[in-house]
């Protein structure tokens, strides 16, 4: 990751992904749970695939700080969502 124009690149497309896949998948999560509602296999699953990825991403996310904050406040939305649904899961 020492490769800025490489570095760029997977930016670009991390936020593209973000902003086209993950943003609007999560926020459908959240209105999801928000109204009382649990997740499926397949809503576990995603959030499975988010986390993983972001693990993968750190090391470019900690050498690049201009991402942090996006990265947080993603990781923090999607903390809410698991915290909302087991809360709902556990009203059940």
């Amino acid at each position: 990751m020492n490769n800025p124009s490489h570095d760029a690149g997977i930016i670009q497309t991390l936020l593209d992904r973000l902003n086209n896949q993950r943003l609007p998948r999560a926020l459908e999560l959240k209105a999801l749970v928000d109204a009382g509602g649990t997740l499926g296999e397949y809503d576990l699953q995603f959030l499975d695939e988010v986390l993983a990825d972001a693990h993968h991403v750190r090391p470019l996310v900690e050498h690049h700080p201009e991402c942090q904050e996006i990265a947080a406040r993603m990781i923090h939305l999607y903390k809410e969502i698991m915290d909302k649904a087991l809360e709902n899961e556990n009203k059940r």
